[in-house]
């Protein structure tokens, strides 16, 4: 490790202590300090998962339940492995509730680092950098489960408790890594989402304040507003700080397609994707600042045709963040089939053991990244109607009617009587069923989607230092 890794931002790049240029390009760890439906199988959000494997194991096997999960889910193996592919970096989802409980307020749990700070080291030993991320904050910065929201509200912006707690835990985060070369920076709100477009700014400028007090040299990475698409309440470029985006393309979702052509009612082609790339990265682009992609890939169906055009989408993608010399991080590197480089073998101890769930997740349409409504047609078709007929002018914050409909019928509704079936499952298991079940996600016992390896790796080669 060495001290001449850290990195800083110099005008429209980025660079080392030495002046050498450095693209972080890489992948995301979803799943693995926050966990999210679709990447490992359970229903609805990580509390509540958590909360019922803890009804139904007790609270010593419980624990090992989610020990081993974190231990086997990211080894040496994986980091030597993202490196092998010439890429340099690893987003770090986490979640605050890790390292603090909502009924210890403002006590931080040493322990939630011990994790953390063991894949930062393997990264760090295979030359690859890490961001951390923070994924779920109190209160939620979003409306959707992969902040950890039962709901569909984001109370992060309307009580002060809860962003006095979100910038304690930062103070704690950055005196810890203060200094660390191989920590490219840090992350404070995945996907913000504050529907009156006026707290994020005070916030953020609260949260870049307190960081630059315990730690002033590493970079700060700003996600714009609406799940980091809007920037037009951002004002001047702040010192030592890279915006970023996230860009995830119509065609390449899993009711997405064909490309070219009309997803979702909206032709998209190579031109367009390149257009929303720059309306995305109009803030940076036009300030001639670094775009770093925080999020963007495709998911693979397994249906040959449809995953062959989803290629398509990604290298467009790729050669488009080659042409504007972004930096880019694809979700994700890990999961149990969808969208991963390494995914659970679906003969695996895990994967047999949780399959009924993810059939009935598919045909319920509750997996909410991973599956569509077509099951369900029946109950969402009368709704959408409904709506359109009664209430045609309503458009809620972020997304629309059509995307809240979803959310709370499929997402929440239908998904929370699923939480203790899919428990369950695991009753009775001893120590040595968790261990195995767990192993599943060990490296060595993982399938791999080799084209996307090749795809990511034929653009990782800028990734290196250059002088």
């Amino acid at each position: 490790m060495t001290g001449d890794a850290l990195l800083s931002v110099r005008g429209s790049t980025l660079v080392d202590r030495n002046g050498a240029t450095v693209l972080l390009r890489g992948f995301g760890l979803g799943g693995w300090m926050n966990m999210e439906n679709f990447i490992t199988g359970y229903p609805a959000n990580e509390e509540a998962h958590r909360g019922s494997i803890r009804r139904v194991l007790g609270e010593e096997r419980y624990r090992l339940f989610f020990e081993r999960f974190l231990e086997y889910f990211f080894t040496e193996e994986d980091a030597r492995y993202i490196a092998s592919l010439g890429l340099n970096l690893v987003r770090l989802p986490i979640n605050y509730r890790h390292f603090e409980d909502d009924m210890r307020p403002f006590e931080i749990d040493e322990t939630g680092f011990r994790h953390l700070d063991r894949v930062i080291d393997l990264c760090a030993r295979h030359g690859v950098y890490t961001i951390i991320d923070l994924h779920a904050l109190p209160g939620y910065q979003n409306q959707h489960w992969h902040s950890d929201n039962p709901t569909h509200r984001a109370l992060l912006w309307q009580h002060k408790h809860f962003q006095d707690r979100t910038v304690h835990l930062w103070e704690a985060i950055a005196r810890r890594y203060r200094g660390n070369p191989w920590v490219a920076g840090y992350n404070p709100i995945n996907e913000p989402a504050d529907p009156s477009e006026e707290m994020i700014m005070p916030f953020y400028a609260r949260l870049y304040e307190a960081i630059r007090a315990q730690d002033p040299d590493h970079i700060v990475f700003l996600e714009g507003n609406r799940y980091s698409q809007d920037f037009h309440m951002f004002g001047d470029p702040w010192e030592n700080v890279v915006y970023t985006n996230h860009d995830y393309a119509l065609p390449g979702f899993v009711d997405g397609g064909p490309y070219p052509g009309v997803s979702r009612g909206t032709y998209v082609d190579r031109e367009v994707l390149e257009q929303t790339f720059r309306r995305r990265s109009a803030y940076m682009l036009e300030r001639g600042l670094h775009v770093w992609v925080g999020e963007f890939g495709p998911v693979y169906t397994g249906d040959p045709e449809a995953d062959a055009m989803r290629y398509r989408v990604l290298r467009d993608q790729l050669e488009i963040y080659d042409r504007y010399g972004a930096s880019w991080a694809i979700w994700l590197y890990k999961d149990i089939g969808l969208h991963g480089v390494a995914y659970a073998a679906p003969d695996s101890p895990w994967m047999r053991r949780v399959a009924p769930m993810v059939e009935k997740k598919a045909r319920l349409g509750a997996d909410a990244w991973g599956s569509t409504e077509q099951g369900v047609t029946q109950v969402m078709q009368p709704i959408r109607e409904l709506f359109a007929r009664e209430f045609p002018e309503y458009a809620p914050f972020p997304f629309g009617a059509s995307r809240d409909i979803q959310e709370l019928v499929r997402h929440i509704l239908l998904s929370e009587p699923m939480v203790d079936e899919f428990a369950e499952l695991f009753r009775g298991v001893t120590e040595e069923e968790i261990d195995m079940l767990m192993r599943s996600f060990l490296f060595e016992n993982c399938r791999l989607r080799t084209p996307l390896a090749e795809v990511l790796s034929e653009h990782a080669g800028t990734a290196a230092h250059s002088g």
